[in-house]
């Protein structure tokens, strides 16, 4: 119905947990689709927390598509989900999958007895059915609606951490409600979700991802497909909130995601979650291992919240803003050539092969990550420690918070590089002239010396 893949899918009962939203577009009318956790109708532990997800979707949704399994038959939780929706008065439509490879009629029939007034047979996996299922339940398309919004609008923010740090539980907190599925058992996420929101007339849209375990740990495929997204959700970030346990301290794991997410090009929050309950003597050596252990992420803020009681989290969004500022920054070209100019008069580049490297002018050449393009020549012999130097020249005046600078350098091309140097018949004898010259005047001098 999206026409994407933004829905995590394998043959694994139970994989979707929390409520997916999805944006689709038919014939240019635009809806949104939830997509749930499935049904048994005897929910337990985390499975209730996945059905009470799922029908608060139900009471959020205009339309309620009833999905059932043309292979199985109908089943008992078919019939309790059938009268939970009769009860709640809410416009709602059966659809039998999975009817590809047998007769669609036979598929639905026992289903007929639900009652409902509209039945729609697909094959979602073929994508059979599902354009005349829009048809019906999207009559009144408006012809010719530009989509001018963003798929994600506003400042998009990725909660990452290990598992069972508290992701889940600081998204519910910075949205206001209970949201996505909080369980005390890790993995508990394992899609990354979406989630477009307002706060005090600024546009977010926060995603909630799967916990990131080490290789060697990480054995089924769906949590490897979890990773995935939980990737590819920080490439689509603005900016990442990476959530720490207090009370298992920094671990090698959470160096890791710094380091993919420093490579993304994405600004950085650090969060250190589970901070209530701690008591002094254990705070202060916490807050000792982040500072010993993060000293490169000095420009990166850093927090000490809890996300069960909301302690210091609303002063994240201070820090969430000025990392999004910083990297979408637009800067002159005259302002960047001037800071250049300003760290080579005060720290001048070494010389190689006995010649200075000059570097001459610098200019913007992106955004997310700021990107600072400086041309001179010789720049691919410049030094790690220089580049190191002229990044935090270039922070610190133009007051870049928690955003990575990345530098292009380039050298200027020799025009005379390659060529060969062909004479005219003119120079020739000029240049064999010259040399018999110098060839006489050096006889000349040794046999002066002689004498």
């Amino acid at each position: 119905m999206t026409r994407s893949r933004d829905a995590l899918v394998a043959d694994f009962p139970g994989l979707t947990r929390d409520r997916k939203y999805g944006e689709g577009n038919y014939e240019g009318q635009r809806f949104i689709v939830i997509d749930t956790g499935g049904l048994t109708g005897d929910e337990v532990g985390l499975d209730a927390e996945m059905a009470r997800q799922s029908m608060q979707a139900v009471e959020e949704a205009d339309i309620v598509l009833f999905l059932v399994d043309g292979r199985a038959g109908l089943t008992a939780g078919d019939e309790m989900i059938a009268d939970h929706l009769r009860r709640s008065g809410k416009q709602a439509h059966l659809v039998v999958n999975k009817t590809d490879g047998q007769d669609p009629d036979v598929a639905a029939a026992d289903f007929y007895s639900l009652g409902f007034d509209s039945t729609y047979l697909i094959a979602a996996s073929h994508n059979r059915g599902i354009r005349s299922m829009l048809e019906e339940l999207l009559p009144n398309p408006e012809e010719g609606e530009e989509d001018s919004a963003e798929r994600y609008p506003g400042i998009r923010i990725g909660v990452v951490g290990r598992p069972n740090v508290g992701k889940s539980t600081l998204v519910n907190r910075m949205l206001g409600e209970d949201r996505v599925v909080v369980y005390d058992m890790p993995g508990t996420t394992r899609d990354s979700v979406y989630i477009p929101y307002e706060r005090q007339g600024t546009q977010y849209t926060l995603i909630d991802t799967a916990g990131v375990r080490r290789r060697k740990n990480v054995r089924e495929t769906v949590e490897k497909f979890s990773i995935i997204k939980t990737l590819q959700a920080i490439d689509d970030a603005h900016v990442v909130i990476l959530v720490i346990d207090a009370r298992e301290g920094l671990v090698d794991q959470d160096l890791h995601l710094i380091g993919f997410v420093l490579d993304a090009g994405r600004s950085l929050v650090i969060a250190v979650n589970k901070w209530d309950g701690m008591d002094p003597e254990e705070r202060s050596r916490v807050k000792e291992q982040v500072r010993r252990r993060l000293d490169f992420l000095d420009y990166a803020d850093k927090h000490y919240i809890s996300a069960l009681h909301g302690s210091g989290v609303g002063v994240m969004y201070e820090s969430v803003e000025a990392c999004y500022e910083s990297a979408m920054a637009k800067w002159p070209t005259n302002r960047l050539t001037a800071i250049l100019q300003d760290a080579v008069v005060q720290h001048q580049p070494p010389m190689v092969h006995g010649r200075r490297i000059k570097l001459r002018y610098a200019h913007q050449g992106g955004s997310n990550p700021p990107v600072i393009v400086v041309h001179g020549n010789q720049t691919e012999a410049l030094p790690g420690a220089y580049k190191r130097y002229l990044e935090n020249t270039f922070r610190k005046i133009l007051k870049v918070n928690g955003s990575p600078i990345r530098f292009e350098f380039r050298s200027s091309e020799n025009p005379f590089a390659g060529k060969v140097d062909r004479l005219t018949p003119r120079q020739k004898v000029k240049k064999d002239n010259d040399l018999k010259k110098g060839r006489r005047i050096r006889k000349t001098r040794q046999k002066s010396l002689k004498r």
